[in-house]
C-alpha cells in the first residue's frame, strides 16, 4: 500500500539509498518517506548501521572475530564502494594473519593473541574507513593448528628447547668441574698443612724425648738416644706388619750393620722432613 502511495518506511538503525532514475540522490534516515515513483525516485536499498560480526577461520588454525558497522556519515561510501564488505574484511584478515602467524613459534601464537588481534584491527581500520565502515573490535577467539602444522611447529619448538637444555647442562657441568677443582685444590692444601704439622709434631716429640733421656742418663749423647728411639720405633713397626696376615711381605736387610743403616735412613728422612716443613 505504501508503495502505491509513494511512501517508504526505513527501519531504525538503518538508512536507505534514495535514487532517481538510477542515480544516487541522498541518504534517507529511519522513518517514513515520500518517494514518488512516477518521477523515477525510489529507495534502491537499505544499509544496516548495527554492529555485525564476521567469524573467520584462517587456515583452520586461527579463528578471528571482527565486529564492524557502517559509518552513518559515510553511508554513500559504505553502500556503493564495496559490493561485498564481508568478503573484503575477510581478505584483509587473511593477509594480516598470514603475514604474522607463520613467523611465530607455537607458544607465541597462544601468548600473543591480543597482539595479533590488535594488528588485524589496525590494518582493517586503515583500509575499511575509506569505504565507510568502522571496525568496532577484533578478537582472536581460538588458536588450533591442524595436525600437520602442529606437528611441524612442535618439532621446531622441541629442537629449540633441546638446544637450550644442552647449553644449560654444559654450563652446569662447567660450573661443577670448577667447583670440584677448587675443592680438590683446597683439600690438597689442607692435607699438606696437616702433613707438615704432623712431621713438626713428631720432630718436636723426638727432640723432647732425646733431651729428657740425655739429662736422666749421664754419659749418653743425643745421637745415641735418637738412634735408640728410632730403632725401637723400627722394630715396633716390623711387629705391627707381622701381626696382620693380609700384609704383603717386606724384604729388609738383616746384617750386623743393618740396625745402624736403618737408624741413619730414618733419622735422615725425619731431618729432611723437618727442614722441608720450615
Amino acid at each position: 500500500m505504501g508503495g502505491v502511495l509513494g511512501c517508504v518506511i526505513v527501519d531504525q538503525s538503518t538508512v536507505g539509498m534514495k535514487e532517481q532514475f538510477g542515480k544516487f540522490k541522498r541518504v534517507v534516515k529511519p522513518g517514513i518517506h515520500f518517494v514518488p515513483w512516477c518521477c523515477g525516485i525510489n529507495v534502491a536499498g537499505r544499509l544496516s548501521l548495527r554492529v555485525q560480526q564476521l567469524d573467520d577461520n584462517v587456515f583452520v588454525t586461527v579463528v578471528a572475530s571482527v565486529q564492524y558497522r557502517a559509518i552513518q556519515e559515510a553511508a554513500f561510501d559504505a553502500y556503493y564502494k564495496l559490493t561485498n564488505p564481508r568478503s573484503q574484511i575477510q581478505s584483509y584478515v587473511f593477509d594480516v594473519v598470514r603475514a604474522s602467524v607463520p613467523k611465530m613459534i607455537l607458544d607465541d601464537v597462544f601468548e600473543q593473541k591480543s597482539d595479533i588481534a590488535k594488528n588485524v584491527e589496525e590494518q582493517l581500520e586503515k583500509a575499511m574507513t575509506n569505504y565507510g565502515w568502522e571496525i568496532v573490535q577484533t578478537l582472536i577467539v581460538d588458536v588450533e593448528p591442524d595436525e600437520t602444522v602442529k606437528r611441524a611447529m612442535n618439532e621446531i619448538n622441541a629442537a629449540q628447547r633441546s638446544r637450550q637444555a644442552t647449553r644449560e647442562k654444559a654450563e652446569a657441568e662447567k660450573l661443577l668441574q670448577v667447583k670440584r677443582a677448587e675443592a680438590d685444590a683446597e683439600s690438597k692444601y689442607l692435607s699438606g698443612v696437616g702433613i707438615a704439622r704432623q712431621r713438626q709434631a713428631i720432630v718436636d716429640g723426638l727432640r723432647e724425648s732425646v733431651v729428657a733421656f740425655s739429662n736422666n742418663v749421664p754419659g749418653t749423647s743425643p745421637k745415641d738416644v735418637l738412634d735408640m728411639v728410632l730403632v725401637t720405633q723400627y722394630f715396633d713397626t716390623m711387629k705391627e706388619i707381622g701381626s696382620h696376615s693380609k700384609n704383603s711381605t717386606v724384604f729388609i736387610p738383616h746384617g750386623p750393620g743393618a740396625v745402624k743403616d736403618v737408624a741413619d735412613q730414618i733419622r735422615n728422612g725425619l731431618l729432611q722432613g723437618h727442614a722441608g716443613s720450615h
